[in-house]
């Protein structure tokens, strides 16, 4: 059965306007994409979406009460709510550096948690 999906390019600033078209789970083409980078978007996008998650974790004894994080690279889209569950529970202690991991392997995915922001101890 062939199927097709509508989908705006993230990979750079053009937001190219893309249709997948795909037959039985595979996909058959990409169009509309200005780049190869488009084509590789379109094709990962419906058959295993991933995101860089973004939050915040405590901070136990410093001059700012959170630290920004996200993750080191992608994690399936699906793993999402699973990961801002596991950052709950999360509290480092200051000082924390931009690139320390806060939570390592998150959720099993194999990626990192890491801070994105400098925070002080008080």
């Amino acid at each position: 059965m062939m199927e097709t999906r509508e989908l705006i390019c993230i990979n750079c600033p053009l937001g190219c306007s893309l249709t997948v078209t795909m037959e039985n789970g595979t996909v058959k083409k990409v169009e509309g994409n200005t780049c190869p980078k488009g084509e590789a978007y379109g094709e990962k996008e419906v058959t295993n979406p991933t995101r860089i998650v973004t939050s915040s974790v405590r901070v136990e004894g410093g001059n700012l009460p959170v630290v920004s994080v996200k993750t080191a690279s992608d994690i399936p889209k699906g793993m999402i709510a699973a990961c801002a569950k596991a950052l709950k529970s999360v509290c480092v202690k200051a000082p924390v550096h931009i690139g320390d991991v806060v939570l390592s392997d998150v959720c099993g995915t194999g990626v990192d948690m890491i801070a994105t922001k400098n925070i002080e101890e008080n």
